[in-house]
């Protein structure tokens, strides 16, 4: 009798193995792929949450209106409860705050409006207990002009005569004129006459900022130093501000400055966009000097990889020189600003599939991806693109391949305010005018964080804060959202979560397809693993698709692991993915129903689903019993 039911058992298995593998049923001596081929554990930063906090409008912890150390230190447990990697503050250095922070009068030490080195101190302390890491932010292109080296700069001081770019300029009929005709990233000339040395010296951007001269060795090595300290501190890295503007043209035999050409599509002299800045920004030089700062913090070994990240606009094909080459290291992650740039609100499935793989299929071999979609300095994901795509859209940056970046406030949905002229704060827009202002104003996405429905949205006690709190603060706040289930908030929360806890969503192969021309599907895939397809439905209209048309190697049944509110599944459903219907502006994060062993049999290269190898491991035990009953029966 048991020898009949050990035969069944048998038969049971193999019509149960059969239709569950695509491929002739390997033989015994199969060679099963080592589970352990898997790729190596990424670095801490290849697949981190990277948080940018505008240290301003964080937290004030003193009632003074202004965001500050203590208030950001109070309150890291929120990003340890988010799942954050490591955050980045925008310039807490001592200025006189003429572009908030991006005007440094000294690089080694704390503005006091934002605290002490002891505060700064703590910070770092708590952070670590945290396991949170905390990367400054590095002004390479300029200084105050209340530097003490542009101060010494002026006055033709030895050691720091050259430290600026200066130029006596040009006579024009007895009236002194800039030596070229470069404009400002905020507007006007670049040039500003210094009356105490009697030249013009080179600002990019407001007059107050004057540009340091990299071409002098004495420069570099001062700014390495600046690096080398706050190193020795303790932070985990830097991002690189501006880095494309640290170099220009060098003068020529006579010493003087090229101008630069016309574009002929703008007519106003006086802004940025009149010129082709092709002396300006984006010099061959700039890339060594990146490769320099890189081996600065290569020169730190204890403990944990130190990393850069890096600003630039650039074209792609010098973007991509930012990494590094075959002699020398650069920046971990240069900033991929491609889904800021090259995206709008219009962009169907196949502008996100070219601007995502315009990246992957550039980058340098061996190298990491970033996904940056929103900063300080650019209009809040939700006003820029709709907030109905705010959770799809971190669903995509969360899912895709490499490190994701996020501005404070975006995993609430906080979107941009409204400013008037009267409050407006930004030299960029303080330099132009009522009535084009709203055009150059960053003040809009760096209002304060909204904590709560308290008073300043819990930001401060303050009678008035330094920048007006969104009016949106009561229905878009953490503490309410906190409570929501299918919030901006818990959604993004979950997102980090499922990234952590996924190794296909850390170190497994992309691919990146428009289902259609308004669905987006990124496929994650890894040997011995569960696949995972992150879908987008990009627009207002009912899409049904068939996945296995576009990606191979799907099973027919998928969970779904994770939805937005604008979805009527929930997690744990099952879908068909030959014939799925997304609601508008629906989108999902789907799993395989069964993983994969890599075999070979017969010199060919097969899968074989998890379920079949169980099986197989049963019937081998199954039917080496089934002899051993046979065994022993015949002694008998």
């Amino acid at each position: 009798m048991a020898s009949l039911v050990a035969a069944l058992l048998v038969i049971l298995m193999l019509n149960g193995l059969e239709p569950a593998m695509s491929q002739p049923y390997p033989n015994y001596h199969a060679d099963f792929v080592d589970i352990d081929q898997a790729k190596n554990e990424p670095k801490w930063w290849q697949t981190g949450a990277f948080y940018q906090i505008y240290p301003r409008s964080f937290k004030d912890s003193n009632g003074d209106g202004i965001g500050d150390l203590n208030g950001i230190a109070d309150r890291l447990p929120y990003l340890k409860e988010l799942g954050i990697t490591a955050t980045w503050l925008s310039p807490i250095f001592t200025s006189p705050m003429a572009d908030f922070g991006y005007d440094i009068a000294n690089f080694t030490e704390i503005a006091p409006i934002f605290g002490s080195m002891s505060d700064f101190e703590n910070l770092l302390k708590i952070a670590k207990q945290l396991n949170i890491k905390i990367i400054l932010d590095f002004v390479p292109n300029h200084s105050s002009d209340e530097c003490e080296w542009f101060k010494r700069s002026a006055a033709r001081d030895p050691e720091y005569k050259d430290f600026y770019v200066w130029h006596p300029g040009k006579m024009v009929n007895g009236v002194h004129q800039p030596p070229s005709n470069w404009v400002s990233v905020f507007h006007g000339s670049a040039w500003q006459w210094h009356e105490g040395r009697k030249e013009y010296y080179l600002h990019q951007f407001v007059k107050k900022q004057p540009d340091l001269n990299y071409r002098n060795p004495k420069v570099r090595e001062a700014m390495k130093n600046v690096l080398r300290f706050w190193l020795a501190k303790g932070v985990a890295g830097f991002r690189i501000d501006a880095v494309p503007h640290v170099f220009e043209i060098a003068p020529d035999a006579a010493g003087q400055y090229r101008d630069e050409p016309r574009n002929n599509g703008n007519n106003d002299p006086d802004d940025y966009g009149y010129l082709q800045h092709i002396y300006t920004v984006d010099q061959p030089e700039t890339i060594n000097l990146v490769y320099e700062w890189r081996a600065v913090l290569d020169e730190f070994k204890d403990g944990d990889e130190r990393i850069l990240l890096a600003e630039t606009y650039s074209p792609i094909d010098i973007v991509m020189q930012y990494y590094g080459n075959a002699t020398a290291e650069g920046a971990q992650l240069p900033f991929n600003f491609r889904l800021i740039s090259d995206i709008s609100n219009n962009s169907n499935a196949e502008s996100y599939e070219w601007t995502i793989l315009q990246w992957l299929q550039h980058m340098p071999k061996g190298r990491t991806a970033n996904w940056v979609l929103g900063n300080h300095d650019q209009p809040r994901v939700g006003s820029r693109l709709g907030t109905d795509r705010i959770d799809m859209l971190n669903m995509l940056t969360t899912t895709l391949p490499g490190a994701s970046v996020t501005y404070q406030g975006e995993e609430l949905g906080m979107t941009n305010v409204w400013i008037s002229w009267k409050d407006t704060v930004d030299p960029s827009a303080c330099n132009t005018n009522p009535n084009v202002y709203e055009h150059y104003s960053r003040d809009p996405e760096r209002t304060p964080f909204q904590w709560s429905d308290d008073i300043d949205a819990g930001f401060s006690n303050a009678s008035k804060t330094w920048l007006p709190i969104g009016p949106s603060y009561k229905l878009i706040n953490l503490e309410k959202e906190r409570k929501e289930p299918l919030s901006h908030f818990n959604i993004f929360k979950q997102l980090m979560q499922l990234r952590k806890e996924t190794k296909t969503l850390q170190v497994g192969e992309t691919e990146v397809k428009a289902v259609n021309r308004n669905v987006l599907g990124v496929k994650r895939f890894r040997q011995h693993d569960f696949t995972y397809v992150t879908l987008l439905n990009i627009f207002d209209g009912t899409e049904t698709v068939n996945l296995k048309d576009s990606f191979a190697d799907l099973t027919t049944d998928m969970e779904v692991v994770l939805v937005t509110d604008k979805s009527q599944r929930k997690a744990g459903d099952f879908i068909n993915s030959e014939n799925l219907q997304l609601l508008p502006k629906e989108s999902l994060i789907l799993r395989s129903t069964s993983t994969y062993y890599t075999y070979y049999s017969n010199g060919e290269h097969r899968q074989l689903p998890i379920e079949g190898v169980y099986l197989l491991v049963a019937q081998v035990v199954l039917y080496l019993s089934y002899r051993r009953v046979l065994t022993l029966n015949s002694v008998c």
